[in-house]
């Protein structure tokens, strides 16, 4: 029952909802490890040297029934690999960590995000439920920190905020709350914090926890954990209104701004009459874009150009609800289609990224920016100077949009179309802005998160500071 990263003999193991995943396991006999920190040191690994004579003084102190016995520098080792982005081994080193003690949430928790990225669902959402029955709250300590900051969670399901840039932990002392599993008479007994940043950022994730998330922001000024009740970074009621089906409406009539016609279906139509008919009453001509709800990233997202192929998808694809959006063919004068995003902090708009495809569906990852040094010129210039790039027309509509979406963090995809029009593709909280490598192909991004990152310190210092 032995694995070790590069010479290994498989033992099956299984996540808690008893899936098969065929991933091998560390062995459970001390002196293996031993011998195995030997061969890692012979060959140079440093690091796997020392995580296996981890391994087994964790285990020796195991077996030997000590009273102190913990698997937490085990975690740490576990935690190591996943951070440096080697998930497989990690996953093995938590097993191992689970094998010792079941109960250590963060362990299941991080297994959990491993399939998800690895796409294996099934296993991720077990993993993810094990953790957060056991545990609803995570304190992730910062010597020296500024401040506490609560931070709203949904454990269920993905569409939180990104925001481990926006927080850094060295300064953040970041208290994550699954609020969805956690039972209110918890919500009395957390940590003290000095501010709460309501990070289920998806409308969809959020609605079936609005009475919950309502009777939590009503409760601040009399929980004793709240050092101070007004500092509520981005209300549920404001996320709520981000919808993709509520956007229309909720920008439409911005000077300078166009966004497509969008409605949510629950329930396919009976027939093509009645789906014809559907869309004619909301005013959404084919072909039109399909995609489940609460998704983002492109995923699901399907164009159907006539009404056997729409409602087919309605009617066979079973995520759940689903939003239909008005398609509009916004290519530039030069065949490529352009999508730019811009990130709101306290209303206040900056640019993040510039994405430019031949394709109709744009997203960053898929636009092939590293290979051509002429998008990442136009993207360069994009982020130095916004006004430059997109007239100032569209600036101004941009920053209406801002105050429109009245939250603290948020974000919007768009692209300018040819008489200088804003035409929005999506706006919400669960926008990314992240760090890239500062050796990479897009390190020139880094200034401009660095500038989106100080504006919402900044927020926080404003938010938290004592009247």
């Amino acid at each position: 029952m032995t694995r070790d990263p590069d010479h290994s003999s498989p033992q099956h193991s299984r996540d808690p909802a008893g899936h098969d995943d065929s991933r091998e396991a560390f062995p459970l006999d001390p002196a293996q490890h031993r011998a195995l920190a030997d061969a890692r040191r012979a060959a140079g690994d440093e690091l796997g040297a020392v995580a296996h004579l981890i391994a087994a003084h964790t285990l020796d102190a195991y077996a030997s029934g000590a009273a102190d016995a913990t698997a937490a520098n085990l975690c740490d080792v576990a935690t190591g690999y996943f951070m440096k982005g080697d998930h497989e081994i990690a996953a093995a080193w938590y097993e191992l960590v689970l094998t010792l003690d079941p109960n250590l949430a963060i362990a299941c928790q991080n297994l959990a995000a491993i399939h998800a990225g690895a796409g294996r669902t099934a296993a991720a959402d077990a993993w993810r439920e094990r953790a957060y029955r056991l545990q609803r709250v995570f304190v992730e300590q910062a010597p020296g920190h500024t401040r506490r900051v609560l931070l709203l969670c949904a454990g269920r399901a993905s569409g939180n905020v990104p925001f481990d840039a926006l927080l850094p932990g060295a300064i953040n002392c970041r208290i994550k709350y699954a609020v969805d599993y956690a039972d209110e008479a918890e919500d009395a007994q957390l940590p003290s914090f000095d501010l709460v940043f309501n990070a289920i950022g998806e409308p969809d994730v959020a609605a079936p926890l609005a009475a919950r998330l309502e009777r939590f922001t009503s409760s601040l000024k009399s929980n004793p954990a709240a050092r101070s009740a007004r500092a509520l970074l981005n209300p549920p009621a404001g996320v709520a209104r981000t919808a993709r089906h509520r956007i229309p409406a909720l920008l439409g009539d911005l000077h300078d701004v166009q966004v497509a016609q969008c409605i949510r279906v629950d329930t396919a139509p009976a027939s093509p009459e009645a789906l014809a008919a559907m869309l004619a009453d909301s005013g959404i001509a084919l072909p039109v874009l399909a995609r489940p709800a609460a998704a983002h990233g492109g995923e699901g997202l399907v164009r159907c150009d006539d009404l056997s192929a729409l409602l087919t998808r309605l009617r066979n694809y079973e995520a759940g609800p689903q939003y239909l959006t008005a398609y509009r063919d916004t290519r530039s004068a030069d065949g490529y289609y352009r999508k730019y995003r811009m990130i709101f902090v306290d209303r206040e708009p900056f640019p993040y990224h510039l994405a430019i495809s031949p394709h109709w569906m744009v997203h960053y990852f898929s636009a092939e920016m590293e290979g051509h040094a002429w998008k990442l010129d136009e993207e360069r210039r994009f982020l130095e100077d916004p006004a430059a790039a997109l007239g100032e027309r569209a600036l101004q509509a941009i920053a209406a949009i801002g105050r429109r979406l009245e939250l603290d963090y948020a974000g919007i995809d768009f692209t300018l179309l040819p008489d200088g029009q804003v035409f929005v593709f999506e706006a919400n909280a669960t926008m990314l802005a992240h760090y890239e490598r500062s050796t990479g192909a897009l390190a020139h991004k880094n200034p401009f998160v660095q500038h989106i990152v100080d504006a919402f310190e900044r927020l926080l210092k404003r938010r938290t500071a004592v009247e």
